[in-house]
């Protein structure tokens, strides 16, 4: 195992216009066919923190191997950041940055779960993604069955006054109080925890290996399903339990376990602790692994679901170790360390098994490729397209570029051969090009200002094209 990971770097890539009506289309006679659907998505993965991504020292094994039975999107990207405004983009279809960013769901919102309810699939949401669950945001919506798991971040799961050692892992910094509370409510939270099976991903895995076991022996029809789990980890905090804690650690480092750093620029940290942090991280990825394989082997072991189940793993998004000088998810910047993911189909008749795509894809084409894959007829106000003409090799591309955002922020566009960045804060635009400089470092607005005007030009267009 090398002592050191080699230096922080990604792969390479690459007001609302409701609908008038909720239009979920009436059920309809269709064929009892086998056909189910396994989501998983696990947040703030970096794409290169995945050995079927090209990593070599953060060890994956369980997402390695569902790699090489799924066809791997090489190109993926969210579509308006950060955690809610993803899953908004999955549940609903649609491209969302335009017209607004983190929130609730909306009443006129037509989500993915619903459509299915009304189509007769059994539905389960479990999760421990603590913005999902928080009253009034109404992510549960369709779903049968709810299972929230208590716990991460400011989840005032535990309210006793609990002793933390808040020292040990905290170094302060500038505006750092929201920091410092949140970090004291979560060090709460799991005061009681005494090994890796008592985090958040392992009891995410478990009650969703729970329901999918009652639902086998109490379901003597065995209804088609759709089952979403959503694992906060590896999400910070970075405080991965032993032995994961120290499987990347340097040995000679003798500082902080710094878990919760202060999200912005990351000089306030030193060399040693920033290196430090971003192995934190890597340890709660491969602790994440193990849990995700236990949800993994249990899918496998069932009789028979393999065969009938679309199964599809993704992230919402990256995070930065000290890349364009930042830590953490450093609002408004849509770099590529923060915007380019990882994506999994695993199709149950092996279309597309053992592949890797270039084919450049977004959030919103989650939900269509479901109901194309259980031949659901899909609402007409979708904005993504569905991925399965990619895996049958119908279809070369669906899109020629790709649009990441933050509400009212930042509007980002790239393609191949060029990145465009716009700002809605006191900060110039910026353009790359990809093709050579593939991990945005160098700044070229300057020496191409007509390609930076055509860029902007084609994102607004877009962005006014949305309905």
């Amino acid at each position: 195992m090398e002592s050191r990971p080699p230096p922080a770097a990604p792969v390479p890539p690459g007001e609302f216009n409701l609908p008038p009506e909720r239009d979920i289309p009436p059920p309809v006679p269709r064929p009892r066919a086998r056909r189910n659907v396994i989501g998983i998505a696990c947040d703030s993965w970096r794409v290169d923190h995945l050995g079927c991504y090209g990593n070599s020292w953060v060890k994956t094994p369980n997402i390695d191997r569902l790699a090489a039975e799924s066809a791997v999107f090489d190109r993926c990207y969210p579509e308006c950041l950060p955690t809610l405004p993803v899953r908004t983009s999955w549940f609903t279809g649609r491209y969302i940055f335009p017209f607004r960013g983190w929130g609730r769901l909306e009443p006129s919102d037509v989500l993915l779960a619903e459509v299915l309810w009304n189509q007769g699939y059994h539905s389960a949401l479990i999760s421990d993604t603590y913005h999902m669950h928080r009253p009034t945001m109404a992510y549960e919506r369709g779903f049968d069955h709810v299972e929230f798991i208590r716990g991460q971040e400011m989840d005032p799961y535990v309210v006793d006054d609990v002793p933390v050692d808040l020292e040990r892992y905290h170094k302060p910094g500038p505006n750092d109080a929201d920091t410092v509370k949140m970090l004291r409510q979560y060090l709460k939270n799991r005061h009681w925890w005494k090994t890796d099976a008592d985090c958040g991903a392992a009891r995410v895995a478990r009650a969703a290996v729970d329901w999918l076991k009652t639902r086998h022996a109490r379901d003597s029809q065995r209804k088609n399903f759709f089952l979403w789990v959503d694992m906060f980890d590896p999400h910070e905090p970075w405080d991965p339990m032993p032995p994961f804690d120290r499987m990347y650690a340097d040995p000679a480092y003798k500082g902080k376990d710094i878990i919760f750093p202060i999200a912005g620029p990351a000089d306030y940290l030193a060399p040693a602790e920033l290196d430090h942090v971003r192995r934190l991280y890597a340890g709660k990825c491969t602790q994440t692994d193990k849990w995700v394989g236990h949800l993994l082997d249990a899918i496998r072991t069932e009789p028979g679901l393999l065969d009938e189940t679309l199964l599809v793993w993704t992230t919402d998004h990256g995070e930065c170790f000290g890349e364009h000088g930042f830590v953490k998810k450093a609002r408004p910047f849509p770099y590529v360390e923060e915007v380019h993911v990882p994506f999994l189909v695993r199709h149950p008749d092996g279309l597309g098994a053992g592949k890797r795509f270039d084919a450049f894809t977004q959030a919103p084409d989650l939900m269509p490729t479901i109901l194309d894959f259980l031949n659901v007829t899909p609402p007409p106000c979708l904005h993504g397209a569905s991925l399965l003409p990619i895996l049958s090799g119908e279809k070369a591309s669906l899109r020629d570029f790709c649009v990441v955002a933050r509400h009212g922020r930042a509007w980002r566009i790239h393609d191949r051969e060029w990145c465009f960045i716009h700002y809605f804060i006191d900060r110039p635009d910026e353009l790359y090009r990809v093709r050579e400089d593939r991990f945005e470092r160098n700044n070229v607005i300057a020496a191409h200002p007509d390609v930076a005007a055509r860029y902007e030009s084609t994102l607004r267009k877009f962005a006014e094209g949305l309905r």
